[in-house]
């Protein structure tokens, strides 16, 4: 178990609720800190480790295993550890699964989504867009009903929740085809059923770690649909047959992604019990915001993200003000992206509920004296 050690320096920390690079656990950061110079007796940090030391393997493949474990992930699927984000998986999914013809369909729920659409259709290939949140304003997904295939889909790639617009998923679409899902900001945050998805994928730095590392859980009987002409580097089959290290991974992320592992499963004990503290903390926030005049979110009630929570001051003039008193009282990262605008609070697994207690109490009285 990762014990908490107080210390002096750790209770100066102040909460923070960015999108990404996110919190980490305690726990985790002090048991990083502890083994930074000598781990396990060693003589030397992980950071200078061999990928291909037996001191190394062990730590990737214990990570593999609690992974797998906290997912439930299916025997018939290949875990990778990959780099480039979650951003590369937008030319590296439609790489090695359009090789044998056929469009790639989308459904759009935001920018992340959007983003994923263009690359593909910037990479030469067929694309459809299958469904869309935009004639609601990006405020609730497409149901079941709205979505259209076309008829030569490969597969239907989705973003579960949407980092920017606090937009998310109530549902897991259910087609004809592999399923596809960026899951970088809703992962690990509750049991999630593999089974149901032909790729799942995700960028560490919200709920597995640090930035650096990407997360791709593949069906083995997707394999061999990559293109002929694909980098070997980006190629699912060839990074599986490697242990995810074709090339040199990123070593400490890999290693602090497995202290969170452990963290999941012996901390918190497992991800039923996260969901429930995730949804306790995002119930809390919405609903000082919808007690407020002061405060609102847009999104319907059923697509409201329990990650990313949005929201606006019914005054704008007042955000920089908003913002420069949240961080005098040790609330960080709250403003909402650049393209939008607005307040957001990331509430990541790594997020303690106190976090949430003390910005509700922050933002009642903010309202009460410039409201």
């Amino acid at each position: 178990m990762l014990e908490l050690r107080r210390n002096t320096t750790l209770m100066t920390r102040h909460y923070n609720f960015c999108a990404g690079p996110a919190a980490l656990p305690t726990p985790v950061l002090e048991r990083a800190r502890e083994e930074l110079l000598d781990y396990q007796g060693r003589g030397l940090s992980v950071m200078e480790m061999s990928h291909r030391s037996p001191e190394f393997v062990a730590i990737a493949e214990q990570a593999e295993a609690d992974l797998r474990e906290l997912l439930a992930v299916p025997e018939n699927y290949k875990v990778l550890f990959l780099q480039g984000g979650a951003s590369l998986q937008f030319s590296m999914v439609p790489m090695n699964l359009l090789g044998q013809g056929g469009s790639a369909n989308f459904l759009y729920t935001g920018i992340w989504g959007k983003k994923a659409l263009a690359e593909a259709k910037h990479l030469g290939f067929d694309v459809h867009m299958a469904g869309s949140s935009e004639p609601s304003g990006h405020a609730e997904v497409p149901t079941q009903a709205d979505i259209a295939l076309s008829a030569d889909a490969a597969y239907l790639h989705y973003t579960a929740n949407e980092t920017i617009g606090g937009l998310e998923f109530d549902y897991i679409p259910d087609v004809g085809v592999p399923l596809v899902c960026d899951y970088s900001s809703s992962i690990l945050a509750e049991p999630l059923d593999v089974s149901r998805f032909g790729v799942i994928y995700a960028g560490a730095q919200k709920n597995i770690g640090p930035a650096g590392l990407t997360l791709v859980l593949v069906r083995d009987d997707l394999l061999d649909r990559r293109c002929e002409r694909i980098p070997s580097l980006f190629d699912y089959q060839a990074v599986a047959e490697a242990g995810s290290m074709v090339n040199t991974p990123p070593t400490y992320a890999w290693y602090l992604a497995g202290l969170v592992f452990q963290w999941l499963k012996h901390d918190i004990g497992g991800l039923e019990a996260m969901a429930t503290i995730n949804a306790r903390k995002a119930a809390k926030l919405y609903a000082a915001i919808d007690a407020s005049g002061f405060y609102s979110n847009p999104i319907a009630l059923r697509n409201r993200s329990r990650m990313n929570v949005p929201f606006v001051l019914a005054d704008a003039s007042l955000d920089k003000t908003f913002l420069a008193e949240a961080e005098q009282a040790g609330l960080l990262n709250l403003a909402g992206h650049r393209s939008v605008g607005g307040m957001r609070a990331s509430l990541y697994n790594a997020v303690p509920e106190a976090a949430v207690d003390a910005l509700i109490d922050f933002m009642a009285d903010f309202e009460q004296r410039r409201g």
